[in-house]
This record gives C-alpha cells, structure tokens and sequence, in this order.
C-alpha cells in the first residue's frame, strides 16, 4: 500500500451494478490515478446491486478530484455522494454547549432558573461587577466576523464564516480553557457592527475580532476600545503582530543582532502590516519602511487614504523612496505580509549579510524559502508544511486567559510586548537554530508563560481590575 500520512482522504458512496462491474475494476482505476483503497463499508444490498462507502487516500487533493472524476465516467457506477473527514467533522457544527451542574429536580430547577436565581440577578443588579463573579462573562469571550475578509477566501459573508469563527471557538477552549462563541452579523456597516457588539458586551469578558476587512476594521477597534470597559483585540492584525515579533526575538539571536540597530522592511502597508509594525517601532526598531503598491511610504508625500498618511509619519525616518527592490537594499529584516511571488532570490541577496526573511503571505509566500535557503539567515512563513510557522494560534489564546483572569479592561502595547517575550521564551537557548525560533502551538508552556507575562503587565500598566492570588504577594 502507499504511503498516504499526511495526505487527503474522501468517503465515495457508490452504487455498483454487479452486472456490468466488477468491484476489482473499481479498486484498479482508483489505484492508477494515485489512490489507495483503505476502508470498504457494504451499505445495501440486492440481486444485482450493492451500495458501499468506500474511504480513499491519496497525497494530493488533485489526485482525488481525478478519482471522481473518472468514477462519474464508469458505466455501472452511480456516484450517491462524496465527503471528506473535514465536512464530517463539520456536520452539525464544531462546538456545543453542556451545562456545568445538571438539572435532575425541582430544587435544582428552583436554584438555576426561578425562584432562587432572582437573588443573584438582584445581587448584580446592585453591583454590576457581580457579573465577573456570577456569570459566564468571567470565562466568555466573543468572536465576531462580518465574513469581509475570511482567510484568502475573502468577502464570503457571514454564513460562510461561521466554520472558521467555530474553529477559533474550539481553539480557545482547548489551549486556554477560554469558552468562546461564534457571532457573525449580517452586516458590513461599520456603525451597525460597533453598535451590535457594545449592545452585547455586558455577557463577554472579551471581544475577539476576527476576518473583518480593512480599514474598516481600524475603526471599528479603535471606537469599540473606547466605549467598552473589556479588551477587544483584531487578531489578525494584533495576534499576527505579537506572534511575529516574538519569532524575530528569536531570530535576530540566531543571526547576532541587536533590534535597534536592524533595518526593517515591511511589505504590506495593510492591517496586519500596521500593527506588526507598530509592535516593532515599540520594541525599539529604529529604522522601518513600510513597502505598498506604490512603493516606500514617506512623510513627504500625500495620500488619500489617512491611515497610510498617518503611517507614514511614524516610519521611514531617512526618507528611502522607490519599490520594494530598491528599499530593501541592505535591510537585515524582511517582513512580507503581501502576496505570493513580490519578493526575488536577488532581492535577498542586496540584504545584508544573514538576513531574517519573514515571508507570510498565505498559501504563497512572497518567496518559496528552497529559493534562499543558502542565503538567508532565518526564513519563516505562515505555513505549517515549512519551519518556523507564524500562526494566531500561539497568541489569542493565552492573552485572553490572562486579561479575563484580571478583568482588564484592555490589551495595551505592553500587555503585547509581554506576550510576545513569553512566547520566544519557551524556545531555550539550546534548542535555538535557524529552524527552530518558534514554539509549536501544542506546547503546554505557551499559554502559561503569556498568562504570566501578560497579567504582570497589565497589574503594571494600571488596566488590571482584580489581581489573582498568586499575583498578589509579588505585585
């Protein structure tokens, strides 16, 4: 049999007319075109007729589309229908929801529900922060798309995002213990999408934005980080920029530099791009270009969109102009958050000496990194088939473990910085290498280390509104 580890699988359910097929021509034709035959289910049966499941491997997803296609050409063959362990997996959805204590009699009835539960809403009514203590929203957070900008799918909508929105649900619960529900609305009007999330704040101790387009996602943070006393955190520009920078931590110990001597390029002036750089700017870079379609952003010159302008003005201190390929002369970081293909092996080579390329665009890099393997000293991506992946993952999950376990009131840049710092922590110096800068997303050190940090940070910048006990005696 071959070897299909890692590879796709589907479940065809066919019904055979065993006069005009045989089973073994069935198992040939798949065989020829690069699948493996590993499960035979028997469904129904009659004189001359049989409907079974059949599970086929393959390592491509192209070799299956072959594999189906040649089945609908097969006389005596009716393809029912096809699935995959992915659409199983989603029948129904991914999370649910299970009470905590059951209800098996009228007192348990009386406690959660009416008679008794009238003291406790009394008990909120009074001190509304009761809420932390008597409700979910001490362990709830909201993950809330328009379906705007849904991975590289797109503006899909709302419906078709809510599988991802799930996805990001059972992330939480299973790295953090954070309970976490889906929200999709049903509209892309920036007023409408701050107004139903600050209408349902009061039952969440967080709001996750998530796959919502720019920039309207700017300003949709930035006015819901002013009218609500809970963190909301973009994670696709924020996680991206946490997880980022904590990967660059790491790689500038493997290539021995130091953050504030190194020029920084970042190709993507978008809302991933703005917020990786503005992490960096706080980390202390003192030299970053932002590169866009039309080339190096400089103070000097006008544009009609504000949030480039105001860029801008933050960056690109000796005023580089031109494209991508003239700015990046001599730069030691590239961070691309653009598109596949922009960034050339000669591009890399005019960097300085062992650079650290960053390249991020998904599911093409800006750069394939067998192409400057021998040039480069630290490559990263956004994948997970190469080393060094950035991914959310190792992000989201433990900086709200830790801004729910003390109530802050929001997630500022230290808070950021600190997340950043545990994360390329839990990479020892002795596990350190140009393909090693990153923890894996199943390491159980990431969560607990960013908890650490995030929480120490939050007691210090003032946002932290309860103290956790073994926080107490240090701060």
């Amino acid at each position: 049999m071959k070897n299909t580890m890692g590879g796709k699988s589907i479940i065809l359910r066919l019904e055979l007319l065993t006069e005009q097929i045989h089973f073994g021509q069935l198992i040939t034709m798949i065989t020829e075109n690069g699948g493996d035959v590993i499960a035979i289910d028997v469904i129904q049966t009659g004189a001359n007729w049989t409907v079974r499941d059949i599970t086929v491997t393959a390592l491509e997803q192209t070799q299956l589309d072959n594999i189906v296609a040649r089945m609908k050409d097969l006389s005596g063959v009716r393809l029912i229908h096809v699935s995959d362990r992915t659409f199983l997996l989603h029948l129904g959805g991914k999370i649910e929801m299970k009470p905590k204590s059951p209800i098996q009699n009228r007192d348990d009835l009386s406690r959660v529900y009416t008679p008794d539960v009238a003291r406790v809403c009394m008990a909120i009514h009074e001190n509304e922060d009761n809420a932390y203590k008597l409700t979910i929203k001490r362990n709830t957070v909201a993950v809330v798309s328009d379906g705007s900008a849904v991975l590289g799918l797109g503006n899909i909508g709302p419906y078709a995002a809510m599988p991802v929105m799930e996805g990001k649900a059972m992330l939480f619960k299973q790295f953090a213990d954070v309970d976490a529900f889906p929200i999709c609305l049903n509209t892309q009007s920036t007023d409408e999408i701050v107004t139903s999330i600050k209408h349902m704040a009061p039952g969440f101790g967080g709001i996750n934005l998530e796959d919502i387009s720019s920039p309207r996602c700017f300003e949709i943070e930035e006015r819901l980080r002013n009218e609500l006393d809970i963190p909301v955190f973009h994670d696709d520009q924020h996680g991206t920029a946490v997880v980022l920078y904590a990967g660059l931590i790491n790689a500038l110990r493997v290539v021995g530099k130091q953050i504030n001597e190194a020029k920084v390029v970042v190709c993507g002036v978008g809302a991933a791009g703005i917020a990786c750089s503005n992490i960096l700017l706080a980390a202390g870079v003192k030299e970053l270009i932002g590169v866009d379609r039309e080339g190096a952003l400089l103070r000097t010159n006008e544009y009609a969109n504000p949030i480039w302008k105001e860029y801008a003005e933050r960056t690109n201190p000796n005023l580089r102009s031109g494209s991508l390929h003239e700015v990046i002369e001599g730069a030691d970081v590239f961070i691309g958050l653009s598109a596949g293909g922009l960034l050339k092996r000669g591009d890399v080579e005019r960097m300085a000496a062992n650079p650290v390329v960053f390249v991020m665009a998904n599911p093409t890099p800006e750069i394939h990194p067998d192409e400057i393997e021998d040039i480069a000293g630290v490559i990263a991506t956004g994948r997970s088939d190469f080393p060094n992946q950035i991914n959310n993952v190792l992000c989201f999950p433990g900086i709200f473990r830790a801004t729910l376990d003390c109530q802050a009131s929001t997630i500022n840049e230290e808070m950021k910085l600190a997340a950043s710092a545990a994360i390329a922590s839990v990479v020892t110096q002795q596990e350190l290498n140009k393909l090693y800068i990153i923890p894996s997303v199943f390491n159980q050190e990431v969560v607990r280390r960013i908890r650490e940090a995030v929480i120490h940070a939050a007691i210090q910048t003032g946002v932290a509104r309860r103290i956790p006990r073994e926080f107490r005696q240090v701060d």
